[in-house]
């Protein structure tokens, strides 16, 4: 008889702290240390004389085989199982107690068991029932997997100010969300609604919590987000009163007819939308010209849509940042306020919620003549990993900021309460606390 003692071993993997990581925080320069797994069998046999086995030993190949088998399954058991571990705990390091956030992932179902949608909550001292505002991302330039979870902080703190409960999903195949990003080629009408079908799997969810109010809802988003938002209006999801687009769209060079196609889909929704809309866009959008929002604008209203265009003029550097930016929040914020008001949800700040305005950020340094910001190749200190992290810096949205250091250390962060902040503090864990800011939203702060 022969006696197998089997024993695992496996050592926890520490994520690396350089390239681009999956949730929205941004990372400093520094090469990665990657963690190893291990996993190690002692076999131990002992001969009991004069015991005839009762039945045939298999042959010795085939004994090894079965034995390898059983070993590899309980190896990639443990596997499985620390990863899992791993990737339920990783976005808990992101979240922000002092503004109730929790991270949950919301099942969808469908082919092949369907897909789990990540999902940030925030929510307001107290047990509810709630008003609930659901905030729809955007989608930036490249692999949309690698795209940070969305914490569209001025809006979320506008709205806890107010007492509602704000929900921000990650569309399938952005950020931790499983499945794929569905483009639907040159058909931008199906992609609204494909993606407006995650935004509705999420609301189920939510729904079923005693914490939410169910009969006062507000659906709104930003860019992709905005878009998504306008087709979602299409199901008429009983209970949400209001539709916000801060321009919304997919710009789609390589199609031919690119606009008209906006506006014809834009058309298709508003002729199955039943709820009220609040639109805003500017002149000096990289996005989306004049031309192509007051086409839109004009052709949902005609096909008996309601909607209010805020045209806003120049802003900034890019007006498709209006949204996220500061010295946009007197721009969206009355105007929101009074849409609020007109669906009879809550309009004005609640004095038991004051502790969630938006705290006073570090302020950005002058803009200096040291380099256009796009010129990756001037960025002093960096190598090549540092000039790549300040494309990824480059492709993300407003506000933004990138820190370097003289030993080649680096950092970024956008959005959230203070990202020139967080971007230094990102930065000094590599930079030796020698960290100075070199670029803010568009332009170069950097003094040689």
């Amino acid at each position: 008889m022969k006696i197998v003692a089997a024993e695992t071993i496996l050592v926890s993997i520490p994520f690396e702290s350089g390239g681009l990581p999956p949730w929205n925080a941004p990372r400093a320069g520094a090469g990665p240390e990657r963690g190893a797994q291990h996993a190690e069998c002692r076999a131990q046999v002992r001969r009991v004389p004069h015991v005839r086995p009762r039945k045939p030993q298999l042959p010795r190949m085939a004994e090894i085989v079965i034995r390898a088998n059983a070993f590899l399954w309980s190896v990639a058991r443990h596997v499985v199982l620390s990863l899992a571990w791993l990737l339920a705990a990783i976005p808990g390091r992101a979240q922000d107690v002092s503004v109730g956030e929790s991270i949950i992932e919301v099942h969808k179902p469908g082919f092949l068991g369907g897909q789990t949608l990540e999902t940030t909550l925030f929510l307001p001292d107290g047990v509810g029932p709630f008003p609930v505002a659901v905030i729809n991302h955007g989608k930036a330039p490249g692999d949309t997997r690698f795209q940070g979870r969305y914490r569209p902080m001025p809006a979320v703190r506008f709205f806890l100010q107010r007492g509602y409960a704000v929900v921000v999903p990650m569309r399938g195949g952005f950020s931790k969300s499983t499945g794929s990003y569905i483009g639907g080629g040159c058909n931008v009408e199906s992609n609204g609604r494909v993606q407006a079908e995650d935004v509705k799997a999420v609301l189920d969810h939510i729904v079923q919590q005693p914490w939410a109010d169910r009969e006062r809802m507000l659906v709104m988003g930003q860019s992709h987000g905005g878009w998504t938002s306008l087709a979602f209006g299409a199901l008429n999801y009983p209970g949400v009163r209001g539709l916000v687009n801060f321009a919304g769209g997919l710009r789609q060079v390589d199609c031919a007819a690119w606009e008209d196609g906006l506006a014809r889909a834009v058309a298709s929704y508003a002729r199955e939308t039943k709820i009220p809309s609040l639109w805003f866009y500017g002149d000096n959008d990289s996005y989306f010209s004049p031309y192509t929002y007051k086409g839109m604008y004009s052709r949902y209203t005609a096909a008996g849509g309601q909607a209010k265009l805020v045209a806003f003029g120049v802003f900034g550097r890019d007006a498709h940042n209006m949204f996220g930016a500061r010295a946009g929040q007197s721009i969206w914020q009355p105007e929101m306020s009074r849409f609020l008001a007109s669906l009879d949800l809550p309009a004005e700040v609640r004095p038991e919620y004051g502790k969630y305005a938006l705290p006073v950020p570090m302020k950005a340094p002058p803009k200096t003549d040291f380099a256009v910001v796009d010129a990756v190749d001037r960025v002093p200190y960096v190598k090549d990993r540092g000039r790549k992290g300040y494309g990824d810096f480059l492709n993300s949205l407003e506000p933004r900021a990138f820190a370097i250091a003289p030993n080649g250390g680096w950092g970024w962060a956008n959005g959230g309460d203070d990202p020139l902040a967080r971007a230094l503090e990102n930065c000094n864990k590599h930079g030796a606390r020698q960290c100075r800011l070199y670029a803010v939203d568009g332009d170069v702060v950097w003094q040689p």
